[in-house]
């Protein structure tokens, strides 16, 4: 029963957040690439604050995986970074929180170039 609970939070958080997304789109004159970028910043800066850690452990990977999510773990990155290196932190701490994400998003979109037959349309 435990896990159809985390998954509904999941569910409802993830679903809300993509929710908003679409409203943006639906309803505002802002271009997707600006609401994801818009994302990415919320994330940052309720990530900065400690506002979203409480929503991360309340729906998991339904916080975690949108943009928001990957914003939170920019700022939980640099905010490492400082308290063991200092200023150096700020330039180096998100990409260091954030690099296995992104080696895992680069190795899947290479095997999938690699398996699929890419064709002019």
């Amino acid at each position: 029963m435990e896990v159809v609970i985390a998954l509904a939070r999941a569910f409802l958080v993830g679903g809300s957040i993509c929710a908003v997304g679409q409203v943006l789109i639906d309803r505002t004159a802002l271009t997707p690439a600006r609401i994801l970028v818009s994302f990415v910043v919320a994330g940052v800066v309720l990530g900065g604050l400690g506002l979203y850690q409480p929503l991360l452990d309340f729906a998991g990977a339904g916080a975690s995986v949108p943009l928001t999510g990957f914003g939170a773990l920019l700022a939980r990155g640099v905010r490492e970074a400082v308290a063991e290196s200092g200023a150096l932190g700020a330039l180096t701490g998100g990409l260091t929180a954030s690099a296995g994400g992104i080696t895992a998003a680069v190795v899947c979109a290479l095997t999938a170039a690699l398996l699929s037959h890419s064709r002019d349309k």
